[in-house]
């Protein structure tokens, strides 16, 4: 179906009776996209077509192609990764630029390489985390001297290391969070991390190179690709540049959302319920959690084991205090010699000395009750640029959970056939993705 033209100056009039809050953004790219989808939705109902609501989203995202996506880094030049840069270079070029992802740049490829030559992949912290995670846990439950131990995690004493080995061959030892955390506390000063390449730990990576948009690919691809196919973020790459010309995520698709308020398609569909538009709610029982008095270190362990990007922090009545997501890693690798001690300190401190040294306010908790709009979800999350809420009940309880994905996933359908058979035997993630 053909794309209908954008009216803005129309639509910000439409905006204006709706919403004093639409008015105000309408001129965003974000609202411009919004107006685009008005559009096609209007002309749906002039061609009197008896399409559902959800038939109705998927024609008129189905007619915009995500070149017409705003560049998420405001102009900006791409972070890239190079590929024979250290995890500690990866995780400070991501600390610096305020990032949880970067495409990695293969550096030993030829000026003229394509796309999927030039790129091996993207590398998260969530990606460099688990990795080291993963390879504490190899040595822990490994029966090795205190020599090998040593020249695996390149720690600085061999004592420090004799008294990590003495520890973990003791099987339940080798189980306990006080033995992971002797072994993983070594890394942020040893050769596994300082030494070990970004390209080494590929296998970390969730698609090799990476699933990529062109920019004549539409907003329904990609809106399926980030919900149902559960990508966080995804590269629209520029083909005969063989270069990446921008980078979609979850988040800027919801921040795209909220710029949509006022707009009649939006309305519609956002001022329904949780349980009127039948948003899926992780019950409480399946919420991986950890209490406030047991170690960090558990919360990111928890993380790798469970495949989860973030848990909450609860006191012992079950009310959550706090949140810890696996990119907050970062406050442990990057943490200087002062604070090393973050791998000793429970859920709580850990918490509370993160702020302190980062002013960062991503720990703290967002929450919802069932009785709210998804409209009302959509804006908390933006504001807080945030990826969960959870859902309390009338006691401030925890009683749900609720993901920018499962958002996204009731915004569209995937028509029979769509993907054809490219994603069998890939789901949720390919084989050799640990994240």
């Amino acid at each position: 179906m053909q794309a209908v033209r954008t009216r803005p100056e129309q639509r910000a009039e439409a905006a204006v009776e709706a919403s004093p809050l639409a008015s105000a953004r309408s001129w965003s790219p974000e609202a411009e996209i919004g107006m685009r989808v008005e559009d096609i939705w209007d002309s749906l109902d002039v061609q009197q077509q008896q399409l559902s609501h959800g038939d109705k989203l998927n024609s008129c995202f189905d007619s915009i192609p995500v070149a017409s996506f705003p560049h998420t880094f405001d102009g900006a030049q791409l972070v890239e990764i190079p590929s024979d840069a250290t995890l500690a270079e990866a995780v400070d070029i991501l600390s610096r630029n305020r990032i949880i992802s970067a495409p990695v740049r293969n550096v030993d490829a030829p000026e003229d390489a394509s796309w999927i030559d030039r790129y091996i992949g993207i590398v998260e912290f969530a990606g460099i985390a688990v990795w080291l995670l993963h390879q504490s846990e190899a040595v822990a439950k490994a029966d090795v001297s205190a020599d090998e131990l040593a020249a695996k995690l390149g720690t600085v004493t061999l004592e420090g290391a004799a008294a990590a080995a003495a520890n973990v061959r003791e099987p339940k030892m080798a189980e306990s969070e006080g033995a992971i955390a002797e072994v993983f506390g070594a890394l942020p000063s040893s050769d596994l991390f300082n030494k070990t390449k970004v390209k080494d730990i590929s296998g970390s990576f969730r698609w090799a190179p990476f699933l990529a948009l062109q920019s004549s690919d539409t907003f329904l691809t990609m809106l399926l690709l980030l919900s149902k196919y559960r990508m966080k973020s995804l590269p629209v790459v520029d083909i005969g540049e063989g270069t990446i010309s921008n980078v979609i995520t979850q988040g800027a698709v919801v921040h795209m959302l909220s710029e949509c308020v006022g707009l009649h398609w939006f309305e519609e569909w956002g001022t329904k319920t949780l349980s009127e538009i039948g948003l899926p709610i992780m019950r409480l029982s399946k919420i991986v959690k950890v209490r406030e008095d047991e170690p960090a270190l558990k919360a990111f362990r928890l993380m790798r084991r469970k495949g989860v990007g973030g848990i909450p922090v609860v006191d012992d009545s079950g009310r959550a205090v706090g949140s810890i997501m696996i990119k907050d890693v970062k406050h442990l690798l990057t943490a200087s010699e002062a604070n090393r001690d973050y791998r000793t300190l429970k859920a709580k401190e850990f918490i509370a000395n993160a702020r302190q040294s980062s002013g960062e306010r991503q720990m703290s908790i967002i929450t919802c009750s069932r009785g709210d709009s998804v409209k009302d979800i959509i804006l908390k999350l933006d504001a807080e640029k945030r990826q969960r809420i959870y859902v309390i009940n009338e006691e401030g309880n925890l009683d749900g959970l609720i993901t920018l994905r499962d958002i996204i996933a009731k915004l569209v359908y995937e028509p029979p056939g769509y993907f054809g058979d490219f994603f069998n035997g890939v789901i949720p993630l390919p084989q050799n993705s640990r994240v």
